[in-house]
């Protein structure tokens, strides 16, 4: 398969003069960040990566459906650019749902687009366990509210549990699924709510983007494009004038003692250096801290940006639980690939013991037809039997679980392997947590209750003991109003350099239990706001 790119000797990727704002990394922060400054400012855009054809998606979807390719293979992953180790109590597989080129991970995301709720950013106040955010829920409501129309969201305010809004979403939610009828006779009799999934998917035709076909490989790839990507904000930012350059793996930050002065960056061609008045990192939770860790200097022996210590502190993510079964009757399985409810009842009864979670209803439990056929070796009327056998009454709740940030769990730099370009590779130290693991006991509890409920047989438990992460790297370079004790401000400037704002997952403080890309889209959007005043000279 081609990866889309076009031929490295054919692409100019030398450094542009005059610019205003380098941004380092292409995903959902980086391209919304350069869309938002294009036009008033000069902006370059670096990011590892390569660009990816649309025209390949249906064969990456090909790749993502046959047995024989992981993950990392649909979207070109692994190798020594993209190594790594883990050597922390629970090991983490950092490659499993990572993306390096333009897009980055929402090339294969599942396009869920929650808002944190209130008591989210005032954990320590209203929880009694972890710290409270620098900013609260109304700073971020209108940001919230512009990501939404941004990123195309199709959602309905039907959540009686979720923070207050304004202004419906741009789109009508999707309809509830079939599954979801069948939750719901279980959930009535519970007294449990369920309501609609927000999701980055065009329910109807929105911005050139069509409405959803129903392909149902939305992780890790969606063929039709009507899930939202970060290339629809790059491909706008280069219409109005940002260079963005791909394949730019940018290798350290040279800096004086409070200003960043250029990116070095290599280059299928060589090493450049990309000079700018004001740098933005935009490249996710563990190689935002990496980068800074390995632009150490005289000026900052510990990392740049790091005279709190805490680059690379507090990393962690939202956790998984989970219950499923079968029933003996059709559940529909399959015919769509993302959620459509959920529930978010139990969400604020989180105290010091055990935290926020939200369920999840499956529409995707068990193998689809597709996945049967291509992992047996039987043909003709064996195979049908079997397929029939097999598919089609599979019934799954999942639940987000939230993970505390802890001083014992961070991104560190390996001592002894090295990347491509001779750099250490990050090492991911994680640690969960005893709250974190009480949360997922309580989901637990849950999940099988409504199951239960439904009739279903129990067939497998995510429980504490084999849980695993959500793929959401968070709180590497914390925001903060203490310098000695975080990385950003509350405006996502760094503290050390005055020229240096962050714009990513890595400056949440705590994460709750909501899928935190809107949130980076809200917060990247407030950081391009603050930028441009920096630039003009106005307030913020």
């Amino acid at each position: 398969m081609s990866t889309g790119a076009t031929r490295e000797t054919d692409r100019d990727r030398s450094p542009v003069t005059g610019v205003d704002v380098c941004v380092v990394g292409a995903g959902p922060a980086g391209a919304l960040v350069a869309d938002r400054l294009a036009g008033e400012h000069e902006v370059v855009v670096l990011d590892a990566g390569p660009r990816f054809d649309p025209a390949d998606r249906l064969r990456r979807q090909e790749r993502a459906i046959r047995p024989a390719y992981d993950r990392p293979d649909v979207w070109d992953g692994g190798g020594d650019r993209d190594a790594y180790s883990a050597s922390g109590e629970w090991f983490y597989p950092l490659n499993h749902a990572r993306v390096k080129g333009i897009g980055g991970s929402t090339l294969h995301w599942q396009g869920m687009v929650m808002r944190l709720h209130e008591d989210d950013f005032r954990s320590g106040s209203t929880r009694g366990v972890g710290p409270d955010w620098p900013i609260g829920y109304d700073d971020l409501r209108p940001y919230y509210a512009a990501a939404e129309t941004e990123l195309g969201v199709a959602g309905a305010n039907d959540n009686p549990f979720g923070p207050p809004r304004d202004q419906p979403h741009p789109m009508p939610a999707f309809e509830p699924s079939y599954s979801d009828s069948l939750f719901a006779e279980a959930c009535d009799e519970l007294g449990i709510a369920m309501h609609s999934v927000p999701n980055a998917r065009a329910s109807e035709s929105y911005e050139g983007r069509s409405a959803c076909v129903g392909y149902g490989t939305c992780q890790p790839v969606c063929p039709s494009g009507a899930k939202y990507d970060a290339t629809v904000h790059v491909e706008r930012a280069e219409e109005q004038g940002v260079t963005v350059i791909d394949r730019a793996q940018v290798q350290r930050l040279e800096h004086g003692s409070d200003r960043v002065e250029a990116a070095v960056y290599a280059t299928p061609d060589g090493e450049h250096r990309q000079s700018a008045d004001v740098f933005v990192l935009a490249c996710g939770g563990v190689e935002t801290a990496r980068l800074l860790l390995l632009s150490a200097s005289e000026q900052y022996p510990d990392g740049l940006a790091n005279t709190s210590g805490r680059v690379g502190s507090y990393f962690f993510d939202h956790l998984f639980a989970g219950v499923g079964g079968v029933l003996d009757e059709p559940t529909r399985q399959n015919h769509v690939g993302f959620l459509t409810s959920e529930s978010h009842q139990f969400y604020d009864e989180a105290d010091a013991d055990v935290g926020p979670f939200k369920l999840e209803f499956f529409n995707y439990a068990g193998p689809s037809p597709v996945e049967l056929a291509l992992t047996g070796d039987d043909w003709g009327d064996d195979l049908l039997g079997r397929v029939r056998s097999a598919y089609g009454n599979h019934v799954a709740i999942g639940a987000l679980v939230e993970q505390l940030p802890r001083p014992d769990s961070y991104v560190g730099l390996d001592p002894e392997q090295t990347d491509e370009h001779g750099n250490p590779v990050p090492d991911v130290h994680w640690t969960v947590g005893d709250r974190a693991l009480a949360t997922i006991e309580r989901a637990n509890e849950r999940q099988r209750e409504i199951l239960e409920t439904l009739g279903a047989e129990i067939t497998w438990t995510v429980g504490p003991e084999d849980t695993g992460p959500a793929y959401h790297h968070m709180g590497t370079t914390r925001m903060g109003t203490d310098p000695e004790h975080s990385v950003v401000d509350p405006a996502c400037r760094t503290h050390d350099l005055e020229n240096c704002w962050i714009a990513s997952s890595s400056v949440f403080p705590t994460g709750g239990a909501t899928n935190p890309t809107l949130t980076i889209a809200a917060l990247a959007l407030r950081t391009a706001d603050a930028v441009d005043a920096a630039l003009t000279g106005d307030s913020f």
